[in-house]
């Protein structure tokens, strides 16, 4: 038996035009259903307004029905149109309390202007205070080291812990994949014009100056990076860090500090680690595609590789890290003390983490490019 609480419209042919019979009940539970406001728009579009519109024989109407049809309308009445006097009272007060939306306009050359202005200051403010940042780093550095016994050591270590240790198994998996494909990649090429030994050269190049320590840099910018700014967010929202300005505890000193130097000590150790887990990832490739066996590998892979290149991703895997770990403390801070702030917080310190790493290497890119080679 067909379910005659449905909402429905007939279309019937009348004097004049076409007629619209609505049926069933038009309201709220009713329009719960899924796809069933889609339906009835479509059915009500095909009638058009001028129509000889029936309500009479609607079972129920309330404001959500009457809504749908006012809008249908163009939020006017039509010429021709039949209801009882309860469906009169509930399409006065829709048509009473629906207002217009305010026309959207269009920004003046001005207010583009102002606004653009509004974006670069607020972007110089966040490179002071940045810069605030780096600047007390050093000052704290310089504390330590007077001062050796007032340092967070116990912090650092659990530090260096969180950051180095257990990311130790993730980059390595990563590490391993990457190298196989580059591998693959390579001795498809190689293989057309038989240098299938300089896989060795190109591997132990990529690998170690430019891939192992960008990889490194941009997982360590995911994990830990998002680590510290909400480890500093969530202290924010807590009120921890109003109570460590209360009883006189630098937020540099005990935050900063410890992080900053656990990521650029434990950065260079990822960074080689990962990159030998790369070339174990390569020379497994190597000798299943190219018959490159492990002893050639490890014998002429100190010969293609000079060890400036070495120094020059040891040094890289530190800017990186004092990096990660200043813009994750820079966003930590700025958190506001909402969950809102902190999830915004998050995402755009790995977003910039991710971005400077590029662009830092980019930078030794271009100015070592002599170097090790």
């Amino acid at each position: 038996m067909p379910d005659t609480t449905t909402p429905r419209l007939e279309q019937l042919p009348a004097e004049g035009g076409a007629r619209a019979r609505l049926l069933g009940q038009w309201t709220a539970a009713q329009f719960a259903r899924p796809r069933l406001v889609t339906e009835l728009g479509s059915r009500l579009r095909a009638v058009g307004v001028d129509a000889e519109w029936d309500l009479r024989e609607a079972e129920q109407l309330d404001h959500v029905g009457a809504q749908l049809l006012w809008d249908h309308w163009g939020r006017r009445r039509p010429a021709r149109l039949a209801l009882l006097p309860a469906q009169q009272a509930v399409l006065e007060r829709v048509e009473r309390f629906t207002r217009e939306l305010p026309a959207r306009r269009r920004r003046t050359g001005r207010e583009a202007f102002v606004a653009l202005g509004d974006a670069v200051l607020h972007g110089l403010h966040a490179l002071r205070d940045f810069v605030r940042l780096v600047g007390q780093l050093a000052l704290n550095i310089v504390r330590l080291a007077r001062a050796p016994h007032e340092g967070p050591w116990r912090d650092l270590s659990g530090h260096l812990y969180h950051v180095g240790a257990t990311a130790l198994p993730i980059t390595a998996l990563v590490g391993f994949l990457i190298g196989v494909v580059l591998a693959y990649l390579t001795a498809r090429q190689l293989r057309q014009f038989g240098a299938d030994a300089y896989i060795v050269n190109i591997l132990g190049v990529a690998l170690i100056r430019e891939l192992g320590p960008m990889l490194a840099a941009i997982l360590v910018a995911g994990r830990s990076g998002s680590s510290i700014t909400a480890q500093i967010g969530v202290m924010r929202v807590t009120d921890e860090l109003d109570a460590m300005s209360v009883m006189g505890i630098s937020h540099s000193f005990r935050l900063v500090l410890p992080r900053a130097l656990a990521l650029a000590l434990a950065m260079p150790l990822i960074s080689i680690w990962t990159t030998f887990c790369a070339l174990a990832g390569g020379m497994v490739a190597a000798d299943v595609s190219l018959d490159i066996t492990p002893t050639f590998f490890l014998r002429a892979l100190p010969e293609a590789v000079q060890i400036g290149n070495l120094v020059l991703a040891t040094a890289k895997s530190i800017a990186f890290g004092l990096l990660i770990a200043l813009i994750g403390c820079h966003y930590g801070l700025g958190v506001q003390p909402n969950t809102q702030s902190l999830g915004e917080g998050t995402t755009a310190s790995v977003v910039t983490s991710i971005t400077v790493v590029i662009l830092v290497d980019a930078l030794f890119a271009v100015a070592f490019q002599e170097v090790g080679f």
